[in-house]
């Protein structure tokens, strides 16, 4: 076979079908109002904790569906619970909330 240079990659897609979703479920039972999210990114642009880290309240909400619960628990760390992203969710989304039930799951779940 002739090489012309340049290699396929491997697939990136990720397969939400196979991840773990019992912690997803777990913290949806305390906020239902995650379901409702649009990502829209208002929560994102109006963080606080965003302008002073590299905290993205998306990002957790992307790393909850994919069921990455090591890099999850890093994220939420740097939440500082304003409210701020809550106040400005056209969603209606108890960010606060969600966040205090991550914690608790992370530590329910011993991860």
């Amino acid at each position: 076979m002739k090489q012309f240079g340049y290699s396929i990659n491997p697939d990136r897609q990720i397969d939400y079908d196979l991840t773990d979703k019992s912690l997803l479920s777990f913290i949806v039972s305390f906020e239902p109002s995650l379901l409702s999210c649009i990502s829209c990114g208002t929560c994102t642009a109006t963080c606080t904790a965003g302008h002073f880290t590299d905290f993205n309240i998306r990002r957790v909400h992307t790393l909850l569906r994919r069921g990455e619960i090591t890099t999850l628990k890093k994220e939420i760390q740097k939440c500082m619970l304003c409210g701020k992203c809550q106040l400005a969710c056209p969603a209606g989304v108890n960010l606060r909330n969600l966040i205090r039930s991550i914690h608790v799951a992370v530590e329910k779940f011993n991860v």
